[in-house]
């Protein structure tokens, strides 16, 4: 057992690549998924339909209050079980963590048009511009830029817990290394490994949502 044993670090590194590309692509179609739901989200929350926003609200809060292990559980357990909906786990867990967080990017959704200065919105009323050409041509150009640094800091959140798929059988990168490890009950180097991996993806991101975030403070 000893101390950290390289050759066993070196014979575990390509299945622990393959577990990381699990988790990108878990990542990428999930934060698809937020962010496409999310604007969905924050526009059925300006249509000023008491019932629809009612429900979206409460659709929206019910999601925030409730721990995304659970939602993962419920996708993956309760609807082949009570709904008879089966789904593979790679696509319940892009669905989970894309309904998740697609709660959180409607509300920067939102802070972003509120953003729009009043004098875009009456200058395309004064040019009589249809409903769908103002949001497509005026207001979600000027207030998508201004959001994509707390989209991409979401993004972020969500790279860092995909690790919650291994409980519904996603061999993502944590699962990856939990397996490669209980091979020789060696789990030093596997977790360190996988640890590191989120480390040199997550922290350069990081800095260059930083740099992204003062360069968009700078244009507005």
């Amino acid at each position: 057992m000893g101390g950290w044993d390289w050759g066993f670090a070196l014979d575990i590194l390509p299945a622990l690549l393959g577990g990381l590309l699990i988790t990108f692509v878990a990542t990428v179609l999930g934060s698809i998924l937020a962010y496409s739901l999310g604007l969905v989200l924050a526009l059925l929350l300006r249509t000023g339909f008491t019932p629809l926003t009612a429900a979206v609200r409460g659709f929206v809060e019910f999601v925030r209050s409730t721990p995304l292990l659970v939602q993962l559980y419920f996708l993956f357990f309760v609807l082949p079980q009570t709904f008879g909906i089966v789904l593979g786990s790679l696509t319940v867990g892009v669905i989970g963590l894309g309904v998740h967080y697609a709660t959180y990017t409607a509300e920067v959704y939102r802070a972003g048009i509120d953003a729009v200065p009043r004098g875009q919105w009456e200058a395309a009323t004064a040019l009589s511009l249809p409903r769908l050409r103002t949001w497509t041509g005026v207001i979600l150009p000027q207030a998508i830029p201004r959001v994509l640094p707390a989209l991409g800091n979401y993004t972020i959140s969500m790279f860092k817990e995909t690790p919650l798929l291994l409980t519904i059988g996603v061999l993502e990168l944590v699962g990856a290394a939990q397996e490669e490890g209980g091979t020789a009950f060696r789990y030093v180097e596997a977790y360190a490994m996988a640890g590191l991996f989120f480390l040199l993806l997550s922290y350069p991101a990081t800095l260059l949502l930083r740099r992204l975030e003062r360069r968009v403070g700078l244009a507005h």
